[in-house]
């Protein structure tokens, strides 16, 4: 689909509009992606901080982008910390120099800065930290309700500056709580998506060393989940070792072992598409190292008619994320610089 990025990292769309696609680059850039051509929208290599796991993460377009040009950008300054912005697209531009800046989260270590971005179908933006870095969660930052990292957290950019508490966030009444946070518990939630049907959120959390793991957030049960680190690393204990307390902890609907099968987890898309009628409902995920792309269901809470896609999709060397059209086409980004579309075989 498209080749000679650098460093791909998250692809989106602006609802309704069927002739583009944006490509985030890691080191600062936003590319747009029309009939096979691609352009820069947007150049901010000279405020973000990249290399290993930092630099411009995410990118989430707001409900009405159509019409208001309004985007939201992830990215880690050169200082290391978090910056959550706004920019305006005007035509197939965005002016660097609308930045408004509606957090700034500091990050203690390089790693584990999270960075996806997303809105809900209640028109919130939702925002994935990761635990602040380092090892093992060292500060206990994933379980510390008065800390946004570890966090999703949920926004109204649509409220005052620079955003608003949504009223019906779990922890708003909760003393020493962050009136931000939707849900916690979590060490790396690397890519983050809301099933377009359901409302659901689909979390991807990279793990310590032991398992990778699927979370989910259904949407009848409002947020406030707890998904366990670093009390928990998927279903195992991790601190203390054994017999630690999983009492009101939301385990993973899906989980494989970071050692052997692969590293670090790239969360994807539930399919809503067209294209492909027999995998409507199937969430697709992929692993960075194992460079593996697998699909399952979830039906009752488990994860049924899992499927391997890697030997159909030859030529991915480091999946780093998944993005979806406006007609709710899967693509899915590699390190190496490529876009690939998922179509039928035939």
């Amino acid at each position: 689909m498209a080749a000679g990025l650098q460093g791909p990292v998250d692809v989106q769309a602006i609802a309704g509009d069927r002739s583009r696609l944006f490509v985030v680059e890691q080191p600062g850039r936003i590319r747009l992606l029309r009939d096979g051509t691609l352009s820069v929208a947007l150049d901010i290599t000279d405020r973000v901080g990249s290399g290993g796991e930092r630099g411009l993460l995410g990118l989430a377009f707001h409900p009405d982008a159509g019409r208001n040009g309004r985007l939201f950008v992830n990215y880690t300054d050169r200082g290391g910390d978090t910056h959550l912005a706004e920019f305006r697209l005007a035509g197939d531009v965005v002016d660097p120099a609308s930045e408004r800046t509606l957090l700034v989260v500091p990050q203690p270590f390089t790693n584990h800065n999270g960075g996806a971005l997303t809105f809900g179908r209640d028109g919130f933006l939702l925002v994935a930290l990761g635990d602040g870095g380092s090892g093992g969660d060292p500060r206990g930052f994933a379980q510390d309700l008065g800390s946004l990292l570890g966090k999703i957290l949920r926004l109204d950019v649509d409220g005052p500056a620079p955003y608003a508490i949504p009223a019906s966030n779990p922890f708003v009444s909760r003393s020493g709580a962050r009136p931000e946070l939707w849900a916690y518990g979590l060490r790396n939630p690397w890519r983050i998506s809301i099933d377009r049907a359901s409302g659901d959120l689909w979390i991807g959390d990279v793990g310590q060393g032991a398992r990778e793991e699927v979370n989910v957030g259904l949407a009848a049960r409002a947020g406030g989940e707890n998904y366990g680190w670093n009390v928990t690393e998927g279903t195992l204990c991790f601190s203390p070792a054994s017999g630690c307390d999983t009492t009101g902890i939301t385990m993973p609907v899906l989980e494989y072992a970071t050692r052997g099968e692969g590293c670090a987890i790239t969360g994807g898309h539930v399919y809503r598409g067209c294209r492909m009628p027999a995998l409507q409902g199937h969430y697709f995920y992929a692993d960075y190292c194992a460079a593996f792309v697998r699909s399952f269901r979830l039906e009752g809470g488990a994860a049924v008619d899992r499927r391997d896609w890697t030997a159909q999709l030859r030529g991915l060397s480091a999946p780093t994320s998944f993005g979806v059209d406006a007609e709710g086409e899967l693509y899915v980004a590699d390190q190496d610089g490529e876009v690939y579309k998922l179509v039928p075989a035939s």
